[in-house]
């Protein structure tokens, strides 16, 4: 059964001057919660259990999925006071029964199939996650590879880096890979489990659609751009 946790409790600080009574994930594009495309991409592609780790406002999230979506059983891992992203995944596998988890942001929408995402199951590797060519990678930070399909350096956001490929917050994990991270323990993902590169991370760079709905400007674009996916 494939299993994915949406990470679904963020704050949208950024975007508070446009939407301030739900959580980020759940922000109404063209008369729907963000958060139903996402699921909407899951169930088309066979997901068959989803955890949703929310937080802020998390009763909202509960009240408008319920525990079905789309032929998708909905679970809910909800965290008391801020994890971070690398605890609310370890909070979400509590209630998953796969040894490999398809994690994705609650904010970003990447319109892709993940298939071969899915490879990586096959391929002996802990963590992959999927790469998205822009024109500005300096917003969101450049991910840099080798060429045979593996991460060397994580950067830091820099106006001046021009295009590049970036994080699609998209990842492909084996649960073991958070073993020494008790649950209730706050810590980031990208900065404590992917940026040190400890260990191979697999990356698979494919072009799709890609918004990322955290800054006002990109919001507003999704309300004309989503519908029509």
């Amino acid at each position: 059964m494939k299993e994915a946790i949406i990470l679904a409790g963020g704050f949208g600080t950024r975007l508070r001057t446009v939407v301030s009574d739900v959580p980020k994930p759940m922000a109404p594009v063209a008369g729907r919660p963000f958060l139903s495309y996402l699921l909407d991409d899951l169930s088309r592609q066979g997901y068959r259990h989803v955890v949703l780790a929310t937080g802020y406002l998390h009763e909202k999230v509960e009240a408008c999925y319920g525990n079905e979506y789309g032929g998708m059983a909905v679970d809910y891992a909800r965290e008391l006071s801020p994890l971070g992203t690398g605890g609310a995944i370890v909070n979400g596998l509590q209630h998953c029964s796969e040894e490999r988890i398809t994690v994705l942001n609650g904010d970003t929408l990447f319109h892709v199939d993940h298939t071969p995402l899915l490879q990586a199951d096959h391929a002996g590797c802990r963590l992959a996650l999927l790469l998205r060519y822009v024109p500005d990678a300096g917003r969101y930070g450049a991910v840099e590879t080798d060429g045979k399909g593996l991460v060397t350096a994580f950067r830091e956001k820099d106006p001046t880096a021009g295009a590049g490929l970036i994080n699609a917050g998209i990842y492909r994990m084996h649960r073991s890979l958070l073993d020494n991270y008790p649950a209730g323990q706050q810590f980031s993902f990208e900065k404590e489990v992917l940026q040190p590169l400890r260990e191979p991370v697999h990356a698979y760079a494919l072009d799709g659609y890609f918004i990322d709905i955290g800054v006002p400007d990109d919001y507003r674009r999704a309300q004309t751009e989503l519908p029509l996916l």
